[in-house]
Formats: structure tokens, C-alpha cells, sequence
């Protein structure tokens, strides 16, 4: 693997200079396989046209995880790919993706990740998913990622999502149905800077009887950037959904919040928040009173902000 993609793993996967021992992986380089690994109970397979992977979990695999990181390291690079995860009945894992870009040049590059996730019953995944972009060539810098999924009878999917910093451009989509008992719980940290643009679109439907959705998106837009977030959630049948979005604006920054609720069952008890404001300034002025300038005061508030 080439040097910058080391260093972007490091970012969006917490790469340590060596591959993960006893863990599945696929790590994908400009458009092509780096490196993959497949464990007793975790199955990684290239699809046919190249186009993405299968990743199969056993049925009660229990503690494992997986890399699927995916970088590029140059403009003039333009990829879909296609990522299917069957969880087996009862398995647990943990899964850590996302992309980073890097970019020197004037022509820029973008990934569309499309992961689509089937959790068989009792199944728990715990998702975990970074995007980065670095470099300081003009070309831009543009992640596209897209989840989809169909939660069995009570599984759990977790996601946690982050973007801080360095994507000139994204549209985040995640859709799916949540099943009987079953869970689907998302945390969002997303910052954007300068002239990014950044789209966050989330549709859920709890299908089941007592199935359930917390929703919660972190935001901070600053100098000109702007972002737009919407979701939407469906209840179906007796369950409990929560969304919120809470974000922070800095010079010009820009957010439109839009968080949206329908009812299809009287036992559906579904709440909306958002809260859209600017750093406090008495909470500026504490940590000015302690040796702080104003810059490296807002810094230390965002980082808590997005924790």
C-alpha cells in the first residue's frame, strides 16, 4: 500500500502501520483491492464484476471485527461500490468503514459507499464509519455514502458516523426497516468549514411491534459552508422513535434542520427536536479568563460539542 493510504487509514480506521491480526479486512486503494482477509467466521468475498464485497457473519460468532475502509490517494477518481453485510442469527461484531481522500492536484475525486446491512434475529452490529479528506490540491473532495438496512427481530444496529473536517462536498443517505423488538440507534458528528456543502438524509420505518429508533445528529457549520438535515420517521405498529438535531453556527456558517414524524398506529410514540444556535458567550469567556485565546477557546468547545 502506498505511504498517504497508511496515513489516511490511520484516520478513518485507526490503522497502527500493520494489518489487524486475528480481524477480517478489505482494504480498497483507488478503485482496486489493496488487501483482504477473511477469519473461521467472517467472510469476505469480492462480487464478481468487482464492483464491491460480500461479508457473511455466522450464525453466533460472537466479539469479532472488521475493516472495511476504503482510500484515494489522487484525483481524477470516480467509484460506486456496492457493500452487502449478512449478520447470522445472534452473531455480534463490530465493523469499522469509511473512506478517506486525498487530493493534490486541480481534478478531483469522488466514493459513493453503498452499504446495505441484513441482520438476521438477535443479530448486534456495532457500525463505525469515518470520512476524511486531505490534501491541499483544488480538485474536490467528495464522499457519498449510503446505508441501507432490514433489521430482524431483535437485532440491534449502532451506527456511528463522522465527518470532521476536510469533504468539500457530501450527501449522507441511510433508509431502512426496523423489525419486531428490534433496535437501530445512530450518532452523527459532522463538521464543515470554508465553502463545503453537506447533505444528511435519514428515513426510517419501525415495522415491528415494540421495535425503536434514537436518532441524534451533532453538527457544527462555520466560515460559509452550509448543511442541510432531514429525516424522517414512519411508525407502523406500537414502537418508540426519537430524532434530533443539534447544530452550531461559526462566521457564516448555514444549517436547515427539517426532522419529520408520521404515525401509521395509535401505540406509535415518536418525538422531534432540533436546536439550531452559536457558542455561548459566557461559555467563550470562561475559558478566556483561563489563559485561552478566542480561536483556541471555540476549538476546545466544538471538539466537546462533537465528542
Amino acid at each position: 500500500m502506498k505511504a498517504v493510504t497508511e496515513k489516511l487509514l490511520e484516520v478513518v480506521s485507526d490503522f497502527k502501520g500493520k494489518l489487524w491480526e486475528k480481524s477480517a479486512y478489505s482494504v480498497r486503494e483507488d478503485g482496486g483491492c489493496a488487501a483482504i482477509h477473511s477469519t473461521q467466521h467472517t467472510h469476505i468475498t469480492p462480487k464478481p464484476d468487482g464492483g464491491g464485497l460480500d461479508i457473511t457473519v455466522d450464525e453466533g460468532t460472537q466479539g469479532e471485527t472488521a475493516y472495511i475502509p476504503a482510500c484515494i490517494t489522487h484525483g481524477g477518481v470516480d467509484e460506486v461500490v456496492y457493500n452487502d453485510f449478512h449478520i447470522g442469527k445472534n452473531a455480534d461484531i463490530t465493523i469499522y468503514a469509511g473512506c478517506g481522500v486525498h487530493v493534490e492536484g486541480e481534478e478531483g475525486s469522488r466514493h459513493s459507499g453503498i452499504h446495505r446491512f441484513f441482520l438476521a434475529e438477535g443479530a448486534k452490529v456495532h457500525y463505525i464509519e469515518k470520512h476524511a479528506g486531505e490534501g491541499q490540491g483544488e480538485g474536490k473532495k467528495v464522499l457519498d455514502p449510503q446505508t441501507w438496512f432490514e433489521l430482524g427481530e431483535g437485532s440491534l444496529l449502532e451506527m456511528d458516523t463522522t465527518q470532521l473536517g476536510g469533504v468539500d462536498r457530501t450527501c449522507r443517505i441511510t433508509k431502512g426497516k426496523v423489525g419486531k423488538d428490534a433496535r437501530l440507534l445512530v450518532r452523527e458528528r459532522l463538521l464543515t468549514e470554508k465553502d463545503q456543502q453537506a447533505d444528511s438524509q435519514f428515513e426510517v420505518d419501525l415495522e415491528g411491534e415494540n421495535s425503536g429508533c434514537d436518532l441524534v445528529s451533532r453538527a457544527v457549520a462555520k466560515d460559509h459552508s452550509h448543511q442541510d438535515f432531514s429525516s424522517l420517521i414512519r411508525g407502523f405498529a406500537p414502537c418508540t422513535g426519537h430524532t434530533a438535531c443539534d447544530a452550531l453556527l461559526m462566521g457564516q456558517g448555514t444549517v436547515d434542520a427539517a426532522p419529520r414524524l408520521a404515525a401509521r398506529c395509535e401505540d406509535a410514540s415518536l418525538i422531534h427536536e432540533a436546536a439550531i444556535g452559536k457558542i455561548a458567550g459566557e461559555q467563550l469567556w470562561k475559558l478566556q479568563t483561563l489563559g485561552l485565546t478566542r480561536e483556541e477557546a471555540e476549538e476546545r468547545l466544538v471538539a466537546g460539542f462533537l465528542k
